[in-house]
């Protein structure tokens, strides 16, 4: 029984019938054969005509498969490198960090530059222990 793949946007389906247009064109620029490209990326004549034509059941990796046989695999970085939605998108949902209030400092003032704790000027008006 064969398998049947759940229905694309008619969008999405055109980016994948440009996406097997271009390999197509790549291998004519070559001067490749489908047979030769097929051969080098390991799958049948058949499918190398299903990659062409912009199957969608046909997988992701035998995409990428024909795509280093023209030497383009390196255009599979470019798949989704920038998501302009997905920033936007965790930007807003960062939360927004209050600063702290300031602590407040107890004690007394002896000079402009130290403070002291009660428990600290009380040993300090004694005086140094007595051994």
């Amino acid at each position: 029984m064969p398998r049947t793949a759940p229905s694309l946007l008619p969008r999405l389906t055109r980016l994948l019938e440009a996406l097997g247009g271009n390999l197509k064109l790549a291998r004519l620029r070559r001067k490749f054969s489908a047979e030769t490209v097929a051969q080098r990326a390991g799958i049948s004549r058949k499918t190398m005509y299903r990659v062409e034509q912009g199957d969608p059941a046909v997988a992701l990796g035998i995409y990428a498969r024909v795509m280093q046989a023209l030497g383009l695999e390196q255009d599979l970085s470019l798949l989704a490198a920038d998501d302009l939605l997905g920033r936007k998108l965790q930007d807003a949902a960062l939360p927004v960090h209050r600063r702290a209030a300031k602590k407040k400092t107890f004690g007394t003032v002896v000079d402009d530059a130290t403070t002291l704790t009660p428990a600290l000027s009380r040993v300090r008006e004694r005086g140094p222990a007595s051994e």
